[in-house]
C-alpha cells in the first residue's frame, strides 16, 4: 500500500556523489573564463547553488565576463560533465538501500540542475525506474533553491500538500527552500564537523539512517491522527 507521505529527494550530494565531478569541471570552466575558482570553493561555499548564481558572485569579485563566451563555456562544461556522470558516477553510500526500503512511498527528485543531468545521473546508478517521470528541475520550473517554489512545484505536480511531503536534501540552500515551503525536512549532513543543521530540520549523517527516520515520522503522524480523532 502506498504511504500518504511523499518523499522529495535532492539529487547531487543526496542520491549521487556527483559534486566532486561537478566541482572539478566548474573549476576548469570558470578559471578559463578568468574567474578564479577551485574545486574546493564549490564544496566550501557554493554547494547546491545554481551555476549562474555562482558566476554572478564571482563576477562581483573579479569583474564581468562576456555573456556569449559564458554561454559557450557553460554548454561545453555541461557536455563534459554529463559524459563523466555517465561513466564515473557512483551513488551516495546508503542511497540505493534507502530507496529500496522506501519503495512503497511516492517519490520524486527536486534539483537545481538541468533535467537531462538528473536523468543522466539516475540512469548511471540504476535508479531511473524508482522515480519515473517525477523529476523536477529548477530549469524547467524556472525557479531555483533556496526559493521554496521549486519544492512546492514538485509537491503540486505529484498531488500532495506541502505538509504531507518530506524533503531530503544535503545542501543548505535546499534545506532552507523546503523549510520555507512548509515541509518536513531531513538534512543529510555529511559534514557535521563544519556544517550546522538549520533549526527545524532533522539531521542524519548517512542515508542508511533514512528508513528508520521515515518510520518514526509515520509512527508520530499516526499517533497525532489518533489523538486528533479522540479529541473530536
Amino acid at each position: 500500500m502506498t504511504s500518504p507521505l511523499c518523499l522529495l529527494f535532492d539529487c547531487d550530494g543526496t542520491l549521487v556523489d556527483s559534486e566532486p565531478l561537478l566541482a572539478t569541471e566548474m573549476a576548469i570552466s570558470l578559471t578559463r573564463l578568468g574567474l578564479p575558482f577551485q574545486a574546493s570553493d564549490y564544496i566550501g561555499e557554493f554547494r547546491g547553488s545554481r551555476f549562474r548564481n555562482i558566476v554572478a558572485v564571482l563576477e562581483s569579485r573579479y569583474g564581468s565576463v562576456d555573456p556569449l563566451r559564458l554561454a559557450e563555456t557553460e554548454s561545453e562544461m555541461r557536455i563534459n560533465l554529463n559524459r563523466r556522470l555517465a561513466t564515473e558516477l557512483v551513488p551516495i553510500a546508503g542511497a540505493t538501500e534507502a530507496l529500496m526500503a522506501l519503495a512503497d512511498f511516492s517519490s520524486g527528485v527536486v534539483s537545481n540542475g538541468p533535467e537531462n543531468k538528473i536523468q543522466t545521473s539516475l540512469k548511471a546508478i540504476g535508479l531511473s525506474e524508482h522515480f519515473g517521470n517525477n523529476l523536477f528541475s529548477g530549469y524547467t520550473a524556472n525557479c531555483w533553491k533556496p526559493d521554496p517554489r521549486l519544492y512546492l512545484h514538485a509537491a503540486n505536480r505529484m498531488g500532495f500538500e506541502a505538509e504531507d511531503c518530506v524533503a531530503i536534501d544535503d545542501a543548505l540552500v535546499g534545506v532552507k527552500a523546503a523549510l520555507d515551503a512548509g515541509m518536513t525536512v531531513i538534512h543529510l549532513n555529511r559534514f557535521p564537523d563544519v556544517e550546522e543543521t538549520p533549526e527545524g530540520a532533522i539531521m542524519i549523517s548517512s542515508m542508511y539512517q533514512l528508513p528508520t527516520v521515515i518510520g518514526h515520522l509515520i509512527h508520530h503522524r499516526a499517533k497525532d491522527y489518533r489523538l486528533a480523532a479522540y479529541s473530536r
